[in-house]
């Protein structure tokens, strides 16, 4: 019999042997495996794990079954092996606006990604999401089966409401509407507005996914450089004059990836041009959280009139469990349903809102990101001294959230950075892929909380010697950063 809590592993076990032999083609596609009983003595386990493992590999289609005679190798089986290989990350794909996403969500469970733009599940609140998950699982039944509503849940969006209160910001319950993602909410804003060929202005530099999202969407993309406390605004008001962009898209708390705040004189004068020249701000808040004390927002100074607010909880609950959310005049919104409905059936995963709601309702979520941005506070203090170690400095230390904006020595190149660590499993996030310009190529963004490996040091150090950045020499072994988060 199985080891009590082996059941698990002794399953893999079995459908590791059958797929290495169909890969070695010891069984080839139409080929009788052996009886489960046969099988389980030969292991050395029980027949239910036999049975279970054989059950999933014809979920898989590598197997199937024939009622009465048993498990057989499929006919397609013979190609899984390669099809499975092209799906292998492509390491040598172009340094672009997706190659951080696809290497970091691609990579391998032992890979490390100081590139990422999300925290380890260790700073995550999971023992809050455990309880909302047993919470939700003794809901009645329509809420685990049924359709989601065209606005997602409503009691989502009063706590929403109440937050939005919370900072001044005065939003009717007809203004708002949840969605499936963050990102889902930006296309959906997207193409309620945009046709192809209209100009969107972007920060430069910017989230890459903007840019990913937008190429998308056929527009011409256009940028404004980005200061220390926000878009530069005589070189902003030029753009809106000369190009006439449709909408600007932007972060305004811990700008991504600079780490920047806006400062409120401009965010007046940002409102003010935007107001001149029929302008479409989207103020993407995914951020605002992480923040020690709120900064100014433009939807708030605006109310909703040209702003269009979006965030979503990926950062601070969870990526797995996925929702975001729309603010904006009503008639908007009303758009927004209609095509979020044309697009999607309905709003967000009943189940996922529910989670999400419960944990925003107590106590645990507030007390969760203050112990979080005290723990990022010191990761961030422990991460710059690393990178100065090699040379790196941030281009300014921002008020909170996760991510520094560095600067590599001179004659440095981050994309090249980025692929010399790659081969040695360490994900960077290069500048240029956050620079419409390409301006960028001398930058890094680095988070501070998948930081905490000294073999990430111990690669970008090697990496910069071997000539990937003009002048590299060995520099002092930094210091391990694992105890920012003890």
């Amino acid at each position: 019999m199985d080891r009590p809590g082996r059941g698990g592993t002794r399953t893999l076990e079995v459908m590791k042997v059958i797929r290495a032999r169909v890969a070695a083609r010891t069984l080839g596609a139409g080929d009788r495996l052996p009886s489960v009983r046969r099988f389980a003595a030969t292991m050395g386990i029980s027949p239910s794990t036999v049975v279970e493992a054989y059950e999933r590999l014809a979920a898989e289609g590598l197997i199937r079954a024939r009622r009465g005679s048993g498990f057989y190798v499929s006919a397609t089986a013979a190609a899984l092996p390669l099809l499975l290989a092209e799906a292998e990350p492509r390491r040598d794909r172009a340094v672009d606006p997706f190659w951080v996403s696809r290497q970091s969500l691609e990579a391998e469970p032992n890979a490390l990604m100081p590139g990422c733009g999300w925290l380890p599940a260790e700073l995550m609140p999971s023992m809050l999401l455990r309880r909302a998950l047993r919470t939700v699982a003794r809901a009645e039944d329509a809420l685990l089966v049924d359709y989601g509503g065209t606005r997602g849940s409503l009691a989502l969006r009063r706590l929403l409401l109440a937050r939005f209160a919370e900072e001044g910001l005065d939003v009717a319950a007809n203004q708002l509407l949840l969605t499936g993602s963050g990102t889902q909410a930006i296309d959906l804003v997207c193409r309620f507005l945009l046709r192809p060929g209209d100009t969107v202005l972007v920060d430069d530099p910017c989230y890459f996914n903007f840019r990913a999202l937008l190429r998308a969407h056929q527009v011409t993309i256009v940028g404004v450089p980005y200061t220390s406390s926000g878009p530069e605004i005589a070189r902003f008001e030029a753009i809106l004059a000369a190009e006439r962009p449709r909408l600007y898209v932007t972060n305004s708390a811990l700008h991504n990836p600079t780490g920047a705040t806006l400062s409120l004189s401009t965010a007046h004068r940002l409102l003010i041009a935007a107001a001149a020249h029929e302008l479409t701000i989207v103020e993407d808040d995914i951020f605002a959280d992480f923040e020690p004390e709120p900064s100014p927002r433009l939807a708030a100074l605006d109310g909703l009139n040209r702003v269009i607010r979006i965030g979503s909880f990926s950062k601070t609950l969870s990526a797995s469990v996925r929702c975001g959310y729309i603010a904006a005049r009503a008639d908007w919104v009303e758009g927004l349903v209609d095509l979020q409905l044309a697009t999607s059936f309905g709003g967000p995963s009943p189940v996922a809102t529910a989670v999400i709601a419960d944990v925003l309702a107590g106590g645990g979520y507030r007390k969760h990101m203050d112990e979080l941005r005290r723990k990022l506070a010191r990761a961030m203090r422990d991460t710059t001294r690393a990178l100065q170690a090699l040379g790196m400095e941030p281009w300014l230390m921002p008020r909170g959230g996760f991510h520094l904006w560095c600067r590599l020595p001179e004659g440095c190149d981050s994309a090249a950075l980025a692929r010399t660590a790659l081969a040695e499993d360490v994900v960077l996030a290069p500048g240029n892929v956050f620079s419409v310009s390409q301006t960028a190529a001398g930058f890094l963004r680095v988070n501070v909380t998948q930081s905490g490996n000294p073999r990430i040091w111990d690669v970008m150090r090697h990496a910069m010697a071997k000539a990937v950045c003009r002048g590299g020499e060995a520099e002092p072994e930094p210091a391990d950063l694992r105890s920012s988060f003890r």
